[in-house]
């Protein structure tokens, strides 16, 4: 505390608070207060549901604003579903906790906090905190780990910076939401010990570390209780035990029962304008159904969150004033860079840049990067930087060649590149109504986020209109995705009409995001321009509780024949000093609303590695999969580079990378399975509606280590440019020190990582846990040491005969390591 007496200065979210913040907090509390009595009944229970998709009412008789939500994991929306406002696409969740370093993701918070002033949103919808319990979890791209530990970390450190910004977090989804099948009925059945040691663990650090402002509910149940109507989780855990006093948001569409979710704890109910509660609620509490003060508490909450960002008049916000600004762009190609996980490197790495030097890139992926996950993290960034832009713009002319090599999908997908479109809506009568820019040939308008002057009322049809200039000439296939009634036409040519029908899509995301549909083909010249338009018609959805439309127009390119593609980039891997392949998953492989079938590449992409490692012995393979992915060839090659979805730079900080500008400074969040059959988790379907967690304890490099699988990379692995020597270490109770030198001819940074693993165990614990982990920075030659606590949580279990922690006593091993499977240093520590 520097030397501050502890009456003036405590300790609350990793930020020194003082006597005058407690002066302000307290203010904040009786502008609630005052605010809360004014209201009544009806106007209370009014605040509790979305007015509208993203929003909830003002009430000006109170001095309140319309507090305004958005998704934000990796970039800030806002509330509208467009490319007419850009937002900046930072690295996904992996790519962060890939860092290891809260400061760097507490600097990623305070930009998004600034994105988020910039298009008015007081409430970003994350970080996301849930496991990756199975690699299989379609959406654990927009997770951080499989660790509690360094999910917890990391996640305090991004709470930490968007609320340094004055803008409020919900951490999600509370909890047991570790996949996406069945998602919204889903029972999670979880023991109490891997409840409490795993999935709750997160978020209880960022509740102590970050004090966030928010935490949003899940759809699915735990042991038999939707998460909305969780007394016991909510309440006891959440407010009770944790001291949680921030906003209880529900999933979008998540609240189902009137008295119960406001039983269970739940505040808000998200989206409007219909939900379980407003008049509902206001009807229950007169029919004595719910107490007053059930509707007074989470009204208090909201008030108080009003209050924190700025929107209760009288009320002093946690921030006042704009903080430093950032620059967004660099800020993401440094993210980038920070989170590549080099996995191998057998001296190919970083590229000799000398004159004279040439590289052959290949893979569709190169061209065409995906830089974020599918579903509701997905933002539109103004530029993005891929694999081959990036390169070319860092290597002197005629050093890099490009082919394509294969592609990982051979199915249509929202034009793209060389479409330049806009939506028309338009009345019964054909007449517009007003027009928005579209970013790809994808519309998907949830609730109002519509064109100006278009309403759900009078729009009967949208147009997706625009042009498209080819690259390559031949066969161009065009198709639709999305449900209802279509007309196709290209260069003013009809070339169908048709109404697509519902399948057996059990998930909207997966409905929206499922199979497409080829339409028609035309041959097209490249570079000579051509009119397209798909029209769709809107159907009548008064009824609906939430009103959205989505659909795209689709493309393909001319396909050509996979060996004679694979054939080319042979043929110039042949010619070149270094090849460097470029391997993806695709938006069919990864996305919100269903898991993966398996961990394969799509497509014919490992053949293509396969092929360009055999004619050059320098082949650095970059993989851009948000979680991982079967690597068969791994030990053929001779660099392995994993980027995650790399955010809008992702192609500058490769070059950077893969030239030695910057060094590659990730470790991995998540074990790196050898074939999905090693993988110790992979019940993701639920039986009968119930997935039971039957592994307990036993998720990631804990049941690698129980089974005794030797993973193709292991937890917390990760090569940098330098080398280092591990020298000494002092281990307590409290503190572990370490020290270091960097032994190689580079400055780095190294991620020192503390397991701890019993002696001998009285209770079932895995073998060994991450307890703590430090980075260090030291130039070539340099020595540095580092005190790394050990937190008291480390050393305990949940008894669930006594409802509490547990301290275990003992001899442990204190391992010092650079990652789970290599460990520097051991020390002994008896624990009484």
């Amino acid at each position: 505390m520097g030397g501050t007496a502890p009456s003036n200065r405590t300790q609350r979210g990793g930020t020194a608070v003082t006597d005058a913040d407690q002066v302000r907090e307290q203010s904040r509390n009786d502008a609630v207060e005052a605010a809360l009595g004014k209201l009544d009944l009806d106007t209370k229970t009014r605040l509790l549901a979305g007015q509208d998709m993203w929003s909830l009412p003002a009430v000006p008789a109170i001095g309140l604003e319309s507090l305004v939500m958005s998704d934000g994991p990796i970039g800030v929306r806002g509330v509208r579903w467009t490319a007419d406002d850009p937002s900046i696409a930072l690295p996904s969740p992996t790519a962060l906790a890939a860092a290891w370093d809260p400061e760097l993701a507490r600097r990623a918070g305070r930009l998004l906090a600034q994105e988020a002033r910039r298009k008015g949103v007081h409430v970003l919808l994350a970080p996301t905190v849930n496991l990756h319990r199975s690699p299989l979890g379609g959406r654990h791209f927009e997770c951080y780990s499989e660790d509690p530990y360094l999910t917890g970390v990391i996640g305090s450190g991004y709470v930490n910076g968007v609320q340094d910004g004055g803008v409020g977090t919900t951490v999600k989804h509370y909890v047991g939401n570790d996949a996406e099948t069945d998602r919204f009925t889903v029972d999670s059945v979880i023991a109490p010990r891997p409840l409490r040691e795993l999935y709750l663990a997160p978020f209880e650090a960022i509740v102590a570390n970050a004090h966030p402002w928010g935490i949003m509910t899940a759809y699915n149940q735990v042991n038999g209780t939707t998460m909305t109507e969780h007394q016991y989780l909510v309440n006891e855990v959440l407010r009770a035990e944790w001291g949680f006093d921030g906003c209880n948001v529900s999933d979008w569409m998540a609240a189902r029962s009137t008295t119960g979710d406001i039983r269970g704890g739940m505040d808000v109910a998200m989206p409007g304008p219909t939900t379980v509660y407003g008049p509902a609620l206001a009807e229950a509490v007169r029919a004595g159904e719910v107490p007053q003060s059930a509707v007074d508490e989470a009204v208090r909450n909201v008030l108080r969150l009003a209050a924190r960002v700025g929107a209760l008049e009288g009320a002093p916000a946690a921030v006042e004033g704009a903080p430093a600004p950032i620059d967004g762009p660099a800020l993401a190609r440094e993210l980038a860079a920070r989170g590549f996980v080099l996995v191998r490197n057998e001296g190919a790495l970083p590229l000799d840049a000398t004159a004279g030097r040439t590289v052959a890139l290949a893979g569709a992926a190169a061209r065409d990067a995906r830089v974020l996950g599918g579903g509701s993290a997905t933002v539109f960034p103004e530029r993005i930087v891929s694999p081959l832009d990036g390169l070319t713009a860092a290597l002197p002319d005629g050093a890099l060649t490009f082919s394509v090599g294969a592609d990982p999908s051979d199915e249509l997908t929202p034009a793209g590149q060389g479409f330049e479109l806009h939506a028309v809506c338009r009345d019964a009568s054909g007449a517009v109504l007003g027009e928005g820019g579209l970013p790809s040939g994808q519309v998907q308008w949830i609730g109002d986020d519509l064109p100006a002057g278009v309403t759900y009322e009078t729009m009967a049809s949208i147009e997706v209109r625009g042009t498209f200039v080819p690259r390559e000439s031949g066969e161009h296939a065009f198709g639709t995705r999305g449900l209802g009634a279509f007309a196709l036409a290209v260069g003013g040519e009809s070339l169908w009409s048709g109404v697509q029908e519902m399948g057996n899509e059990a998930d909207p995301f997966e409905a929206f995001f499922g199979a497409p549909n080829e339409r028609a083909r035309v041959t097209l010249t490249a570079g000579e321009p051509v009119e397209v338009s798909l029209t769709f018609q809107v159907p009548d959805m008064t009824a609906l509780p939430l009103r959205a439309i989505m659909f795209s127009l689709l493309h393909l390119g001319p396909r050509r024949d996979a060996d004679e593609l694979i054939a080319e980039a042979v043929a110039a891997a042949r010619e070149a000093d270094t090849a460097v392949v470029v391997v993806a998953t695709t938006e069919r492989v990864e996305s919100e609303g269903f898991d993966r079938q398996d961990l394969a590449l799509p497509g014919r992409q490992d053949d293509l590695v396969r092929a360009v490692a055999a004619v050059n012995p320098n082949t650095v393979v970059v993989v851009n999969a948000g979680s991982p992915v079967e690597l068969p060839w791994r030990e053929d090659v001779a660099a392995v580079l994993l980027t995650w979805f790399p955010g809008q730079e992702g192609g500058a900080a490769l070059a950077d990378v893969l030239l030695g500008d910057a060094e590659p400074g990730g470790r991995l969040p998540t074990t790196w399975p050898a074939t999905f059959s090693d993988a110790p988790v992979t019940e993701v379907v639920p039986t009968d509606g119930r997935l039971e967690y039957r592994e307990g304890l036993f998720i990631g490099y804990r049941a690698y280590e129980k089974h005794a699988v030797t993973p193709a990379y292991p937890f917390g692995h990760g090569l940098g440019y330098t080398e280092w020597t591990y020298e000494s270490l002092e281990a307590t109770a409290d503190t572990v020190r370490v020290r270091l030198t960097n032994t190689g001819t580079r400055p780095g940074r190294e991620v020192v990582q503390v397991y701890l693993a019993p002696a001998q165990d009285a209770v079932e614990r895995p073998a060994s846990w991450l307890a703590a982990f430090a980075g260090v920075v030291a130039g070539p030659g340099e020595s540095v040491e580092t005190e790394i606590p050990l937190p008291a949580r480390a050393f305990e279990i949940w008894d669930e005969e006594a409802r509490g922690w547990r301290r275990i006593g003992g001899a442990y091993e204190v391992r010092v390591s650079r990652s789970h499977g290599d460990t520097r240093l051991t020390a002994t520590l008896d624990l009484a």
